[in-house]
Protein backbone atom coordinates (compact mmCIF):
# COMPACT_ATOMS: atom_id res chain seq x y z
CA UNK A 1 0.00 0.00 0.00
CA UNK A 2 1.33 3.40 -0.93
CA UNK A 3 0.63 6.90 0.21
CA UNK A 4 -0.63 9.22 -2.52
CA UNK A 5 2.25 11.13 -4.16
CA UNK A 6 4.94 8.93 -2.56
CA UNK A 7 6.56 6.16 -4.63
CA UNK A 8 7.69 2.99 -2.96
CA UNK A 9 11.36 2.48 -2.29
CA UNK A 10 13.19 1.36 -5.39
CA UNK A 11 10.36 2.31 -7.76
CA UNK A 12 11.32 4.48 -10.76
CA UNK A 13 10.15 8.09 -10.63
CA UNK A 14 7.24 9.08 -12.79
CA UNK A 15 7.77 10.84 -16.11
CA UNK A 16 6.33 14.05 -14.79
CA UNK A 17 8.54 13.95 -11.75
CA UNK A 18 11.62 13.30 -13.85
CA UNK A 19 10.77 16.16 -16.16
CA UNK A 20 10.14 18.57 -13.32
CA UNK A 21 13.36 17.50 -11.63
CA UNK A 22 15.34 17.97 -14.81
CA UNK A 23 13.79 21.40 -15.36
CA UNK A 24 14.62 22.36 -11.83
CA UNK A 25 18.22 21.27 -12.12
CA UNK A 26 18.52 23.08 -15.47
CA UNK A 27 17.04 26.21 -13.99
CA UNK A 28 19.36 25.97 -11.00
CA UNK A 29 22.39 25.77 -13.24
CA UNK A 30 21.37 28.56 -15.62
CA UNK A 31 20.49 31.65 -13.65
CA UNK A 32 20.94 35.01 -15.24
CA UNK A 33 24.67 35.58 -15.69
CA UNK A 34 25.46 32.21 -14.12
CA UNK A 35 27.30 29.15 -15.31
CA UNK A 36 24.93 28.46 -18.20
CA UNK A 37 24.97 32.03 -19.50
CA UNK A 38 25.16 32.53 -23.29
CA UNK A 39 28.33 34.61 -22.93
CA UNK A 40 30.67 31.61 -22.88
CA UNK A 41 29.24 29.80 -25.92
CA UNK A 42 29.38 33.12 -27.75
CA UNK A 43 33.14 33.29 -27.30
CA UNK A 44 33.88 29.86 -28.74
CA UNK A 45 32.86 30.57 -32.38
CA UNK A 46 34.84 33.79 -32.28
CA UNK A 47 37.91 31.99 -30.98
CA UNK A 48 37.50 29.27 -33.58
CA UNK A 49 37.25 31.84 -36.36
CA UNK A 50 40.32 33.64 -35.07
CA UNK A 51 42.28 30.38 -34.86
CA UNK A 52 41.16 29.43 -38.37
CA UNK A 53 42.17 32.85 -39.69
CA UNK A 54 45.61 32.61 -38.08
CA UNK A 55 46.18 29.12 -39.47
CA UNK A 56 45.18 30.22 -42.97
CA UNK A 57 47.36 33.34 -42.68
CA UNK A 58 50.37 31.23 -41.69
CA UNK A 59 49.97 29.00 -44.74
CA UNK A 60 49.44 32.02 -47.03
CA UNK A 61 52.47 33.95 -45.76
CA UNK A 62 54.97 32.38 -48.22
CA UNK A 63 52.91 33.71 -51.14
CA UNK A 64 51.36 36.73 -49.41
CA UNK A 65 54.69 38.35 -48.52
CA UNK A 66 56.02 38.35 -52.13
CA UNK A 67 52.61 39.54 -53.34
CA UNK A 68 52.70 42.51 -50.99
CA UNK A 69 56.39 43.23 -51.58
CA UNK A 70 56.54 42.89 -55.36
CA UNK A 71 53.00 43.57 -56.62
CA UNK A 72 50.68 45.45 -54.30
CA UNK A 73 53.44 47.54 -52.73
CA UNK A 74 54.88 48.74 -56.05
CA UNK A 75 51.37 49.48 -57.35
CA UNK A 76 50.66 51.73 -54.37
CA UNK A 77 54.07 53.39 -54.76
CA UNK A 78 53.43 53.96 -58.48
CA UNK A 79 50.05 55.50 -57.70
CA UNK A 80 51.70 57.93 -55.28
CA UNK A 81 54.52 58.69 -57.72
CA UNK A 82 52.03 59.40 -60.52
CA UNK A 83 50.94 62.58 -58.72
CA UNK A 84 54.51 63.92 -58.64
CA UNK A 85 57.21 65.12 -60.95
CA UNK A 86 60.27 62.99 -60.27
CA UNK A 87 63.48 62.16 -62.13
CA UNK A 88 64.47 59.19 -59.88
CA UNK A 89 67.25 61.24 -58.30
CA UNK A 90 66.00 64.53 -56.90
CA UNK A 91 63.10 65.16 -54.54
CA UNK A 92 59.52 64.69 -55.70
CA UNK A 93 57.38 67.66 -56.64
CA UNK A 94 53.60 67.42 -56.22
CA UNK A 95 51.74 68.12 -59.48
CA UNK A 96 48.37 66.46 -58.82
CA UNK A 97 46.60 65.21 -61.94
CA UNK A 98 48.84 67.15 -64.34
CA UNK A 99 50.66 64.00 -65.45
CA UNK A 100 47.38 62.31 -66.36
CA UNK A 101 46.09 65.37 -68.21
CA UNK A 102 49.32 65.62 -70.19
CA UNK A 103 49.25 61.94 -71.17
CA UNK A 104 45.61 61.95 -72.25
CA UNK A 105 46.22 64.85 -74.62
CA UNK A 106 49.64 63.66 -75.83
CA UNK A 107 49.64 62.40 -79.47
CA UNK A 108 52.56 60.06 -78.74
CA UNK A 109 50.64 58.30 -75.96
CA UNK A 110 47.56 58.00 -78.14
CA UNK A 111 49.68 56.50 -80.90
CA UNK A 112 51.20 54.00 -78.45
CA UNK A 113 47.72 52.86 -77.39
CA UNK A 114 46.68 52.53 -81.04
CA UNK A 115 49.75 50.41 -81.80
CA UNK A 116 48.97 48.21 -78.81
CA UNK A 117 45.39 47.80 -80.02
CA UNK A 118 46.70 46.96 -83.50
CA UNK A 119 48.86 44.25 -81.98
CA UNK A 120 45.92 42.75 -80.03
CA UNK A 121 43.59 42.75 -83.04
CA UNK A 122 46.15 40.88 -85.12
CA UNK A 123 47.50 38.61 -82.40
CA UNK A 124 44.34 37.33 -80.67
CA UNK A 125 42.54 35.74 -83.67
CA UNK A 126 45.79 34.26 -84.98
CA UNK A 127 46.83 32.64 -81.70
CA UNK A 128 43.32 31.36 -80.94
CA UNK A 129 42.60 29.84 -84.34
CA UNK A 130 46.09 28.34 -84.50
CA UNK A 131 45.85 26.96 -80.96
CA UNK A 132 42.38 25.53 -81.65
CA UNK A 133 43.61 23.85 -84.82
CA UNK A 134 46.52 22.24 -82.96
CA UNK A 135 44.25 21.16 -80.10
CA UNK A 136 41.77 19.52 -82.48
CA UNK A 137 44.56 17.75 -84.36
CA UNK A 138 46.34 16.50 -81.24
CA UNK A 139 43.08 15.42 -79.62
CA UNK A 140 42.62 12.82 -82.34
CA UNK A 141 44.23 9.40 -82.31
CA UNK A 142 47.45 10.00 -84.20
CA UNK A 143 50.83 8.42 -83.65
CA UNK A 144 53.30 10.41 -81.59
CA UNK A 145 50.74 12.90 -80.32
CA UNK A 146 52.36 13.04 -76.85
CA UNK A 147 55.69 13.96 -78.48
CA UNK A 148 54.02 16.56 -80.70
CA UNK A 149 52.29 18.14 -77.72
CA UNK A 150 55.66 18.60 -76.04
CA UNK A 151 57.21 20.02 -79.21
CA UNK A 152 54.46 22.59 -79.70
CA UNK A 153 54.58 23.59 -76.04
CA UNK A 154 58.36 24.06 -76.02
CA UNK A 155 58.31 27.70 -77.27
CA UNK A 156 56.07 28.65 -74.32
CA UNK A 157 58.84 27.90 -71.82
CA UNK A 158 61.52 29.50 -73.98
CA UNK A 159 62.81 32.96 -73.08
CA UNK A 160 61.21 35.83 -74.97
CA UNK A 161 64.61 37.29 -75.73
CA UNK A 162 65.69 34.07 -77.43
CA UNK A 163 62.45 33.80 -79.42
CA UNK A 164 62.61 37.45 -80.49
CA UNK A 165 66.23 37.14 -81.63
CA UNK A 166 65.45 33.98 -83.60
CA UNK A 167 62.49 35.62 -85.36
CA UNK A 168 64.49 38.77 -86.03
CA UNK A 169 66.97 36.55 -87.87
CA UNK A 170 64.28 34.53 -89.66
CA UNK A 171 62.57 37.71 -90.87
CA UNK A 172 65.76 39.49 -91.84
CA UNK A 173 64.94 41.30 -95.12
CA UNK A 174 68.22 40.39 -96.80
CA UNK A 175 69.51 37.11 -95.31
CA UNK A 176 66.42 35.75 -93.55
CA UNK A 177 65.12 32.24 -94.25
CA UNK A 178 61.53 33.44 -94.73
CA UNK A 179 62.35 35.80 -97.60
CA UNK A 180 64.68 33.19 -99.09
CA UNK A 181 61.83 30.62 -99.07
CA UNK A 182 59.47 33.16 -100.63
CA UNK A 183 61.98 33.89 -103.38
CA UNK A 184 61.94 30.21 -104.37
CA UNK A 185 58.31 30.56 -105.42
CA UNK A 186 58.83 33.91 -107.11
CA UNK A 187 57.64 36.19 -104.28
CA UNK A 188 59.67 39.24 -103.33
CA UNK A 189 59.56 39.22 -99.53
CA UNK A 190 58.74 42.40 -97.57
CA UNK A 191 61.09 44.29 -95.32
CA UNK A 192 59.46 42.80 -92.19
CA UNK A 193 60.75 44.46 -89.01
CA UNK A 194 62.84 46.95 -91.02
CA UNK A 195 59.73 48.28 -92.81
CA UNK A 196 57.28 50.54 -90.93
CA UNK A 197 54.34 48.85 -92.65
CA UNK A 198 55.52 45.35 -91.66
CA UNK A 199 57.13 45.89 -88.26
CA UNK A 200 53.99 45.17 -86.22
CA UNK A 201 52.95 42.13 -88.32
CA UNK A 202 56.45 40.75 -87.69
CA UNK A 203 55.94 41.08 -83.94
CA UNK A 204 52.45 39.58 -84.16
CA UNK A 205 53.78 36.57 -86.08
CA UNK A 206 56.54 35.90 -83.56
CA UNK A 207 54.19 36.35 -80.59
CA UNK A 208 51.54 34.02 -81.98
CA UNK A 209 54.14 31.35 -82.72
CA UNK A 210 55.42 31.45 -79.15
CA UNK A 211 51.99 31.37 -77.48
CA UNK A 212 50.36 28.73 -79.70
CA UNK A 213 51.42 25.96 -77.33
CA UNK A 214 49.82 27.61 -74.31
CA UNK A 215 46.48 28.10 -76.07
CA UNK A 216 46.71 24.55 -77.41
CA UNK A 217 47.09 23.06 -73.93
CA UNK A 218 44.16 25.02 -72.47
CA UNK A 219 41.84 24.16 -75.35
CA UNK A 220 43.02 20.56 -75.42
CA UNK A 221 42.08 20.19 -71.77
CA UNK A 222 38.65 21.62 -72.58
CA UNK A 223 38.18 19.24 -75.52
CA UNK A 224 38.87 16.23 -73.33
CA UNK A 225 36.03 17.16 -70.98
CA UNK A 226 33.39 17.04 -73.74
CA UNK A 227 31.19 13.94 -73.55
CA UNK A 228 31.88 11.70 -76.60
CA UNK A 229 28.22 10.64 -76.60
CA UNK A 230 27.32 14.08 -77.95
CA UNK A 231 29.42 13.48 -81.05
CA UNK A 232 27.99 9.98 -81.52
CA UNK A 233 24.42 11.31 -81.32
CA UNK A 234 25.28 14.07 -83.80
CA UNK A 235 26.78 11.57 -86.25
CA UNK A 236 23.66 9.42 -86.02
CA UNK A 237 21.61 12.53 -86.89
CA UNK A 238 23.81 13.06 -89.93
CA UNK A 239 25.81 16.08 -88.67
CA UNK A 240 29.07 16.64 -90.52
CA UNK A 241 32.42 17.75 -89.14
CA UNK A 242 31.71 21.49 -89.44
CA UNK A 243 28.25 21.09 -87.94
CA UNK A 244 29.68 19.23 -84.96
CA UNK A 245 32.37 21.89 -84.58
CA UNK A 246 29.95 24.82 -84.38
CA UNK A 247 27.10 23.03 -82.59
CA UNK A 248 29.03 20.95 -80.05
CA UNK A 249 32.75 21.68 -79.85
CA UNK A 250 32.80 25.47 -79.73
CA UNK A 251 29.79 25.86 -77.35
CA UNK A 252 31.16 23.22 -74.96
CA UNK A 253 34.62 24.78 -75.27
CA UNK A 254 33.39 28.27 -74.36
CA UNK A 255 34.77 28.27 -70.75
CA UNK A 256 38.26 27.45 -72.03
CA UNK A 257 37.84 30.02 -74.81
CA UNK A 258 36.83 32.67 -72.29
CA UNK A 259 39.89 31.89 -70.15
CA UNK A 260 42.22 32.10 -73.14
CA UNK A 261 40.72 35.38 -74.36
CA UNK A 262 40.96 37.05 -70.95
CA UNK A 263 44.60 36.07 -70.45
CA UNK A 264 45.57 36.87 -74.03
CA UNK A 265 44.04 40.35 -73.84
CA UNK A 266 45.76 41.12 -70.54
CA UNK A 267 49.11 39.93 -71.91
CA UNK A 268 48.48 41.72 -75.20
CA UNK A 269 48.08 45.10 -73.53
CA UNK A 270 51.40 44.50 -71.74
CA UNK A 271 53.41 43.48 -74.81
CA UNK A 272 57.00 44.69 -74.52
CA UNK A 273 59.82 42.11 -74.66
CA UNK A 274 59.44 41.13 -78.31
CA UNK A 275 58.97 44.75 -79.36
CA UNK A 276 62.06 45.88 -77.46
CA UNK A 277 64.27 43.14 -78.90
CA UNK A 278 62.96 42.94 -82.48
CA UNK A 279 62.29 46.57 -83.39
CA UNK A 280 62.95 48.80 -80.38
CA UNK A 281 59.69 50.52 -81.23
CA UNK A 282 60.77 51.42 -84.74
CA UNK A 283 61.25 52.04 -87.48
CA UNK A 284 59.86 55.56 -87.17
CA UNK A 285 57.95 54.58 -84.01
CA UNK A 286 55.74 52.28 -86.09
CA UNK A 287 55.74 49.56 -83.42
CA UNK A 288 55.96 51.69 -80.29
CA UNK A 289 53.60 50.29 -77.62
CA UNK A 290 52.42 51.51 -74.23
CA UNK A 291 54.81 49.54 -72.02
CA UNK A 292 57.77 50.69 -74.07
CA UNK A 293 56.53 54.24 -73.60
CA UNK A 294 56.57 53.61 -69.85
CA UNK A 295 60.11 52.24 -70.08
CA UNK A 296 61.40 55.17 -72.12
CA UNK A 297 59.75 57.78 -69.90
CA UNK A 298 61.40 56.24 -66.87
CA UNK A 299 64.90 55.32 -67.98
CA UNK A 300 65.52 57.49 -71.06
CA UNK A 301 63.80 60.74 -70.17
CA UNK A 302 63.81 60.58 -66.36
CA UNK A 303 60.08 61.23 -66.00
CA UNK A 304 59.14 58.60 -63.44
CA UNK A 305 55.99 60.45 -62.39
CA UNK A 306 54.71 60.55 -65.96
CA UNK A 307 55.63 56.88 -66.44
CA UNK A 308 53.76 55.90 -63.27
CA UNK A 309 50.68 57.78 -64.45
CA UNK A 310 50.84 55.98 -67.81
CA UNK A 311 51.14 52.64 -65.99
CA UNK A 312 47.97 53.39 -64.07
CA UNK A 313 46.16 54.49 -67.20
CA UNK A 314 47.08 51.16 -68.77
CA UNK A 315 45.91 49.32 -65.66
CA UNK A 316 42.55 51.12 -65.80
CA UNK A 317 42.12 50.20 -69.48
CA UNK A 318 42.93 46.53 -68.77
CA UNK A 319 40.56 46.53 -65.79
CA UNK A 320 37.69 47.98 -67.83
CA UNK A 321 38.22 45.53 -70.70
CA UNK A 322 38.38 42.59 -68.28
CA UNK A 323 35.23 43.67 -66.44
CA UNK A 324 33.38 43.97 -69.75
CA UNK A 325 34.41 40.43 -70.60
CA UNK A 326 33.23 39.06 -67.25
CA UNK A 327 29.92 40.88 -67.56
CA UNK A 328 29.40 39.67 -71.11
CA UNK A 329 30.36 36.05 -70.53
CA UNK A 330 26.83 35.17 -69.35
CA UNK A 331 25.58 35.60 -72.90
CA UNK A 332 27.93 33.14 -74.59
CA UNK A 333 29.85 31.03 -72.05
CA UNK A 334 28.26 27.66 -71.32
CA UNK A 335 29.32 26.09 -68.01
CA UNK A 336 26.91 23.14 -68.27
Amino acid sequence: MTVSGISPVGAPPSASGAASGADGRRAARTPSGGRGSSSRPGRRPGRKRLSYFLIVAIFLLPSLIPLLAFTIGPMIAAAWTSFHEWNLIGPMKWVGFDNYATLVSDPGTQQAFLHTLYYIVGYLPLVYVGGLGLALALNSRIKGRAFLRGVYFLPVVTSWVVVALVWRWLLNPSVGIVNWALSLIGIDGPGWWADPAWSMPSIILASAWKDLGFVMVILLAGLQTINPDLYEAAEIDGAGWWRRLFSITLPMLSPSTFFVIVLSLINGFQVFDQVFVMTGGGPNNSSRVVVQEVYDLTFRYGQAGMASALSWLLFIVILIVTLIQFLGQKKWVNYA
